[in-house]
């Protein structure tokens, strides 16, 4: 049987302009650099830390 991932839909909302560092760079890391993009990414416990790092930038679905 084929094991199927668990993945989680993450939106950007906000601009990191004005925002620390770090917290750019972290929405490049989820794929991330302008508003209203969307990217599927597998629900592992480091791209859960980085979803949190930007929690007030993005919109979790999933």
């Amino acid at each position: 049987m084929s094991e199927q991932k668990k993945t989680v839909k993450v939106t950007q909302l906000g601009s990191p302009i004005g925002r620390k560092p770090g917290q750019k760079e972290t929405l490049i890391g989820l794929g991330l650099n302008k508003r209203h993009r969307t990217r599927e990414l597998e629900d592992t416990p480091a791209v859960r830390g980085m979803i949190r790092k930007v929690a007030h930038l993005v919109k979790v679905e999933g």
